[in-house]
């Protein structure tokens, strides 16, 4: 599913007046002609629905085309000071970011979207900050769009350290001819992920990827979540842990995708800011994994610290933003605290730049193009998509959406079944069905029979219901 996307001229806006919409963050990750990241996808996307796309920052207001809506392309902005003085005044009516922090002293009237999931990044006062609460613009995401590039990228850490063999120092020595397997593969033992248990704190979009990558390999599935997901969670195979540290308990990795939740208004601090603490750390085996691919804030760091200094955690894959002012060169950002460990535990790290999600150019682009048409959505017709937090009273709510096969089942899934898709469902369960039954009601020397006559076929059939329930998104919880 997507968002809506009627052109401009099918949901007329006010001719008296141009709407200015800025994207802060790239939308675009390959490399173009000029050897500068490509925006020409997005940039066609906006132009065929009528709206202008400008690479360079608003100048002059009064002088915009009325009557249409213009994205101003400013990827280059990082800090709080460049994005208050850009942003401040509520020159741009609305905004589309990535990555990038938006301080609560930018103003933006009319909406604000995030590309990816979560906001906690979404700082503005408009829309009350990163939750969406309080503020009179509307707050919005695009959920799932990049889901399995993210949860790709968790399984990619895991897989750095789990299986534990020294491939590199293998390849050396074998390069080289200086390996002899009869005599010497011995000494390289290895642990596999198979049988292993990891901790999945949260069940959205993100989270479930990683279960189901997880399972792949043959681990232990444990989420942690809230309790009206319980349900859901176990029937799809994966044990439910009420309580945070008891999903921890006894696992080898742990991976958190829980966003920050809401913020506090006096204290600014968020409701799962030190979440992964020293009683979810000391729960693990000895030489777990930790991977926190979500937002940095969300691990205590004199905990992972001392974690890591007493080999309860063996290695740490953390993903957060690292903001550098131009002129000063001062660091910012929620990855700072880490930079503090490298010295001790360098080698016991791989910190990225909150870049696990921004790997895949396909989704970045369309979940730019999503964002694009949730703001034509918010000028146009007053609807919100993908809201987060309140919506504010003017605007009405178009619900939810992800792209096809991410996240949970809906009832437009169900509708967007064929009757021949219908048909074939019900053909294949009805003989699932008889034989089911057969086996069921047969005495034990007829049970042989059948299955030695009709399993094979039974067992096809199983197969071709499975991968027509995943093939049309009819796995997971239903919302």
């Amino acid at each position: 599913m997507t968002a809506n996307t009627n052109t401009q001229a099918e949901n007329p806006i006010d001719p008296q007046r141009g709407y200015t919409v800025l994207i802060c963050d790239l939308i675009g990750l390959r490399f173009g002609p000029d050897g500068k990241p490509d925006s020409s996808e997005v940039r066609a996307h906006v132009e065929a629905k009528g709206g202008r796309f400008h690479p360079s920052a608003l100048g002059d207001k009064a002088g915009l085309e009325r009557g249409r809506v213009h994205f101003f392309y400013q990827p280059d902005l990082s800090t709080q000071e460049e994005l208050i003085e850009v942003a401040g005044d509520g020159r741009y009516d609305a905004v589309i970011a990535a990555a990038t922090f938006l301080p609560a002293e930018t103003v933006f009237p009319l909406a604000g979207v995030r590309i990816g999931a979560g906001t906690g990044n979404m700082g503005s006062r408009s829309w009350g900050g990163g939750s969406g609460e309080g503020g009179t613009a509307a707050l919005m995401n695009t959920p799932g769009i990049n889901s399995r590039a993210t949860a790709q990228m968790v399984m990619k850490a895991i897989l750095k350290v789990l299986p534990d063999l020294p491939v590199d120092r293998l390849h050396e020595r074998v390069a080289r001819g200086a390996f002899d397997t009869g005599r010497e593969l011995r000494d390289f033992p290895t642990e596999k992920l198979e049988g292993k248990t990891i901790a999945i704190i949260g069940y959205g979009n993100i989270g479930r990827e990683v279960a189901k990558l997880a399972r792949a390999f043959g681990m232990r599935v444990v989420i942690h979540a809230r309790p009206r997901h319980r349900d859901w969670i176990e029937a799809e195979g994966f044990s439910f842990a009420a309580d945070l540290a008891d999903a921890a308990d006894g696992a080898d990795v742990l991976s958190v995708h829980v966003g920050l939740g809401k913020q506090d208004a006096q204290s600014g601090r968020y409701a799962n800011a030190g979440l992964v603490g020293a009683d979810v750390l000391s729960r693990m085996n000895k030489g777990a994994v930790l991977v926190n691919y979500d937002r940095g804030e969300l691990v205590d760091i004199a905990a992972l610290g001392d974690a890591l200094d007493a080999g309860q955690v063996r290695h740490a894959a953390i993903d957060a933003d690292l903001f550098s002012d131009v002129s000063t060169g001062r660091l910012s950002g929620p990855m700072l605290p880490y930079l503090d460990l490298v010295e001790r535990h360098g080698d016991k790290l791989e910190l990225l730049p909150h870049a696990a999600a921004d790997t895949d150019h396909p989704s970045r682009v369309a979940g730019a193009k999503q964002a694009v048409d949730q703001i034509f959505d918010v000028i146009c017709r007053q609807s919100v998509t993908n809201a987060k937090g309140t919506v504010p009273p003017r605007y009405f709510s178009l619900g939810a959406t992800t792209p096809s096969g991410v996240g949970p089942v809906t009832g437009s899934d169900l509708l967007n079944l064929t009757p021949q898709e219908c048909s074939e469902f019900a053909d294949l369960c009805d003989r699932q069905a008889r034989l089911w039954k057969a086996l069921s009601s047969a005495r034990p020397d007829e049970r042989s029979k059948i299955a030695a006559e009709q399993g094979e076929g039974l067992v096809q059939l199983i197969n071709r219901l499975c991968f027509g329930v995943e093939k049309s998104n009819l796995r997971g919880p239903y919302h």
